[in-house]
């Protein structure tokens, strides 16, 4: 997949573990998990929106296009 999600890579720098930040944004550690792997097929901008907030970071940081 072209879209590589370093939301882990967020995490660390962050010093933040992954349940604390699904409790922040609101989500279920499952579905955060899906978003870390990159199987997710897509991600609300409410979402995408509190992850930033809540990591202090641009959806950039997160978000990374390569051509297959």
């Amino acid at each position: 997949m072209p879209i590589i999600i370093n939301l882990d890579i967020m995490l660390a720098k962050r010093k933040m573990k992954s349940k604390e930040l699904a409790e922040i944004v609101g989500i279920t550690t499952a579905n955060l998990s899906i978003l870390k792997s990159g199987k997710a097929k897509a991600v609300r901008f409410t979402t995408l929106e509190a992850i930033c907030k809540a990591l202090d970071c641009q959806p950039g940081d997160i978000l990374e296009y390569t051509e297959d």
